[in-house]
């Protein structure tokens, strides 16, 4: 049987989709946004999706919506948003603002996973920032797991990810059994170590190349799919994104998907004005006035970021410019850039999607944690054969409203909708909650 996996925290689904790639089956998924509860359900339709708060949520409820019984626990993983970094002379965890952190650590306990891993932004291990994560750990080896020391950052660009993007990564396991061991850089996707300091990632040209130009298809005005027939000639890179080959679903679930499709593909209406800035703009520097970076073709991209939710006033982080094209990349060209394969889908909309795809860690990346964590447990991973189909294409177009109908919540307030009746935020509190949310996306 394959190893069992709980996401918390789990976005759209990368850490889920890294560790089903490993070998695991990841039977739930809490997540408290709806519209992320609905993507992850379309792209995972046989995993629990958990649409709540981590707070008041017990290890037995989760058990019981996955269906699991007094089955074991392989690994519990998430990333718990982390705020309170400022306070003296108390501890860090106290903070109301971190209550997640502590409710991750209750979870794994109540659960009694046999592993855990924690990823979380780099800056928590700066300066005294780093007296949460000594606190942290003390919460875990009181709930008797081992974390494994000394932490690192991992760059997911020398995971196989046209990006450079730093998290850090904290392995646990309980006191007495094995820990799982940090992954080495791998090499570069055609096979050749690099010495300078800089990412291994495949380039963006290699990951973007045979995607045909979105602005080519007058259709895609109006919605994030239009049916291409044939893509250009794919890198090494490429052709894993498009599944060519058994070898592209690692040791994941195959899906029935459609390959000739060119999906979350939404175009941008820029203007002339713009277009001309982004087309004088050299690659790997940053457009003067938009401010926007221009991916460089031989190189990896800059770090994509999530921006704010409704909640903090709707701000969504710039995508980059097209390095041959003068415009932002699509949805789609930024999952190329993240590591989601094509068959992977968003929210239709390019905020909800850009969204989801900077909030999530790239899959290689999380692919490349779980195998540790498989090596760990003594299993040897197994490669499925039977495909699954993906969910309901309804739950992508959902919007913050029809989706926790569907999942029968309470909607939360949008910032993006001051109709609604949500409290109107003062430019302080927006910009303060920015700060912090840009910090916070990495």
């Amino acid at each position: 049987m394959r190893p069992i996996g709980i996401d918390l925290f789990a976005g759209a689904g990368g850490l889920s989709l890294g560790f089903e790639q490993a070998g695991f089956d990841v039977v739930a998924a809490v997540e408290i946004d709806p519209v992320h509860c609905a993507v992850h359900k379309f792209n995972f339709p046989t995993t629990a999706v958990v649409p709540r708060s981590v707070e008041r949520l017990s290890g037995s409820e989760i058990r019981i919506v996955a269906g699991l019984g007094n089955r074991p626990v392989d690994c519990v993983f998430g990333g718990a948003p982390c705020q309170g970094f400022s306070l003296i002379g108390q501890r860090v965890l106290d903070d109301p603002r971190n209550r997640l952190v502590l409710d991750f650590v209750r979870i794994v306990a109540e659960l009694d996973a046999r592993t855990f891993v924690f990823e979380n932004v780099k800056g928590l291990t700066v300066g005294e920032h780093k007296r949460f994560l000594h606190e942290l750990v003390t919460a875990f080896e009181a709930r008797g797991y081992e974390v494994r020391l000394p932490w690192r950052v991992l760059n997911a660009g020398n995971f196989g990810t046209p990006q450079s993007r730093e998290r850090l990564i904290l392995f646990g396991a309980k006191k007495g059994t094995t820990l799982p061991a940090y992954p080495e850089p791998a090499t570069t996707i055609s096979g050749q170590q690099k010495n300078d300091g800089l990412p291994y990632g495949p380039t963006c040209a290699e990951a973007l190349d045979d995607l045909p130009d979105a602005e080519t298809y007058p259709l895609l005005v109006h919605t994030d799919e239009v049916h291409v027939g044939t893509f250009g000639a794919p890198s090494r890179y490429a052709a894993e994104m498009r599944c060519l080959g058994n070898e592209a679903w690692h040791f994941g679930h195959p899906r029935l998907w459609d390959p000739t499709m060119l999906t979350s593909s939404a175009r941008t209406d820029h203007t002339d004005i713009s277009r001309e800035r982004f087309a004088e703009t050299r690659e790997g520097e940053i457009e003067r006035i938009s401010r926007f970076f221009k991916l460089p073709s031989t190189g990896v991209s800059n770090t994509l970021r999530a921006g704010t939710d409704g909640a903090r006033g709707a701000f969504t982080s710039p995508r980059p410019i097209h390095y041959r094209y003068p415009r932002c990349v699509t949805v789609r060209e930024m999952a190329r850039l993240h590591g989601f394969p094509d068959w992977f889908r968003f929210n239709v909309t390019k905020w909800h999607g850009a969204r989801q795809i900077g909030n999530a860690v790239p899959p290689p990346l999380a692919r490349a944690v779980a195998a540790q964590v498989i090596a760990a447990l003594g299993i040897v991973p197994l490669r499925p054969t039977d495909p699954i189909s993906l969910g309901d294409p309804a739950l992508l177009g959902m919007d913050v409203s029809t989706a926790a109908a569907h999942f029968r919540i309470a909607a939360p307030k949008s910032g993006r909708d001051r109709k609604s009746g949500a409290k109107k935020r003062t430019q302080a509190e927006t910009e303060a909650e920015r700060r912090a949310a840009r910090f916070a996306n990495g």
